[in-house]
């Protein structure tokens, strides 16, 4: 685990998760104020997700999966489905 880890941060998985989370908003026509309230963040915190100046926390991160109907692992790069 720590490994696969490693290798993910080494790998820049958050850059994935940043250009992920952007395209699934901008896919879903939503704008950040749409889906700050739909999974209950601030406008200002999807804005600095998609733009690398944040990174949401686990239950943010789980909020953001289940909205969009897809796993945190594709979410930050460790899957790609």
């Amino acid at each position: 685990m720590l490994n696969t880890m490693k290798t993910w941060y080494d790998n820049k998985g958050w850059e994935l998760f940043y250009s992920r989370f952007k395209k699934l908003r901008a896919d879903s026509g939503l704008s950040a104020e749409q889906l700050g309230k739909a999974i209950g963040v601030s406008n200002n915190a999807i804005i600095k997700w998609e733009h690398g100046k944040a990174i949401p926390g686990i239950d943010n991160l789980y909020k953001i999966a289940k909205y969009f109907n897809v796993t945190a692992d594709y979410l930050i790069g460790l899957k790609d489905y």
